[in-house]
């Protein structure tokens, strides 16, 4: 849950770099707040929006936008890539596994022009 806050609390900071760990549990953590929301507005009975967003799952997906491009720039700038690299999520089909195979690589070791390697840094976990 860590992971999840420390995103959070770098709400739109898109410079630095991001560590898998920290890109994938985010991920995680929205996954299942956004089911569990869904579940709750189909529970209550709550208006759906389009195509069968209920509300609470709406306004959260709205909530996590900017957080969640932050974290997928930091994430392309620990691999030393530019956060432009972002964009290409709008190609169909193949811009999403473009990046999804950016979110698995590992890390550039060392500093880079982004910042210091996280994953170098592990034991100072500062938020």
């Amino acid at each position: 849950m860590d992971w999840y806050l420390a995103v959070l609390k770098k709400y739109a900071q898109f410079n630095g770099r991001s560590r898998r760990k920290e890109f994938w549990f985010f991920t995680l953590f929205s996954a299942l707040i956004s089911m569990a929301l869904g579940f709750a507005d189909s529970v209550l009975g709550l208006p759906t929006i389009g195509d069968g967003y209920g509300v609470l799952a709406a306004l959260y997906s709205l909530f996590i936008v900017i957080p969640n491009i932050a974290v997928i720039v930091r994430r392309l700038h620990d691999q030393d890539r530019t956060g432009w690299w972002a964009l290409i999520m709008f190609v169909p089909i193949v811009g999403i596994l473009v990046l999804i195979y950016f979110m698995v690589q590992d890390s550039k070791p060392g500093d880079n022009r982004f910042g210091p390697n996280p994953k170098q840094n592990e034991g100072s976990f500062t938020v």
